[in-house]
């Protein structure tokens, strides 16, 4: 493979002064709409010039091809306090790692691959900015200081205070971590939110308010083929995996995990003619088995 460490660090820095000089994050967010979407030939075309012959023009059209992806997700993470200039920016540079390392030849789009390096990034960066967080950073602390915020909007909880009981219980529950670590991050990150309608400057003269810097969150063309290649990616991978299993364990994990409604331990105890407490082992062995081809085939 092509040599392109060098090249890619000042491909990096290019890119990366998109936003930095422009006249605002309102500019830029309009200036990267006019970057034109790829088809599948000319991404395909573009990442095999890329990895194979280090051509900096074709990574440069992969990246900006994707800088809208980038600042929807980037203005998923607003709220925690922090630039959210800042936060695409790091969006960006996640973007550019995705770029670098992604293989055309796996038969997925950049855009499946790539979100998962935008995310980490941006939360590294907010990790890194809080000093809360800091305080703590296992993988259950991250998980909640993460989808706090998202729990509390989705279930109603809009105190400024301590949550109610019923609250802390619904979401220590639903993110699988103790209570008194809910209580404890929901008391850290109260005073950390951002008010949507306060007013920043956006280009040295006009203020507008934060809201009026919110992506659409409407479903646009590049969310569609992700969701298109992760579902397709994700039953390839099922189908190919299944091969592992007989024909009974086959049968109980499609019934029990994959049918629509599921079917009970007891209709499976019927079907097949063993005891409820069988179907279970069966299908807890089957997952197991699954789990390792899975990550084989990932």
């Amino acid at each position: 493979m092509y040599q392109r460490n060098n090249k890619y660090g000042n491909m990096i820095n290019n890119t990366a002064s998109l936003i930095v000089s422009g006249s605002g994050l309102s500019r830029y967010l309009e200036d990267i709409k006019k970057f034109p979407m790829l088809s599948l030939e000319e991404e395909y075309g573009l990442a095999k010039a890329w990895v194979e012959q280090g051509c900096r023009s074709s990574a440069h059209k992969l990246v900006t091809s994707h800088l809208r992806l980038a600042a929807k997700i980037a203005m998923g993470y607003r709220g925690y306090g922090l630039p959210i200039s800042e936060v695409v920016s790091e969006a960006n540079v996640g973007l550019m790692q995705a770029v670098k390392r992604f293989d055309p030849e796996k038969g997925f789009r950049l855009a499946t691959y790539a979100i998962w390096w935008i995310k980490a990034n941006i939360q590294e960066y907010i990790l890194k900015s809080w000093s809360l967080v800091k305080m703590g950073t296992t993988s259950s602390q991250k998980k909640l200081f993460f989808n706090l915020k998202k729990l509390k909007n989705k279930i109603g909880a809009f105190e400024d205070g301590d949550l109610l009981p019923e609250n802390v219980e619904e979401i220590a529950r639903q993110l699988h971590v103790p209570a008194d670590d809910v209580v404890a991050m929901n008391r850290r990150m109260i005073g950390g939110d951002v008010s949507l309608n306060a007013t920043i400057k956006s280009d040295g003269e006009t203020e507008e308010e934060w809201q009026s810097l919110l992506a659409d969150q409407s479903e646009d063309h590049v969310e569609k083929f992700v969701h298109r290649d992760q579902t397709r990616e994700r039953r390839s991978i099922l189908l190919k995996s299944l091969t592992v299993l007989n024909d009974r364990e086959k049968s109980i994990v499609l019934d029990r995990r994959l049918k629509e409604p599921p079917l009970t331990l007891e209709q499976l105890s019927e079907k097949h003619g063993i005891s409820r407490e069988r179907v279970r082992q069966i299908e807890n062995k089957a997952i197991e088995r699954l789990k390792d081809k899975v990550v084989e085939y990932s």
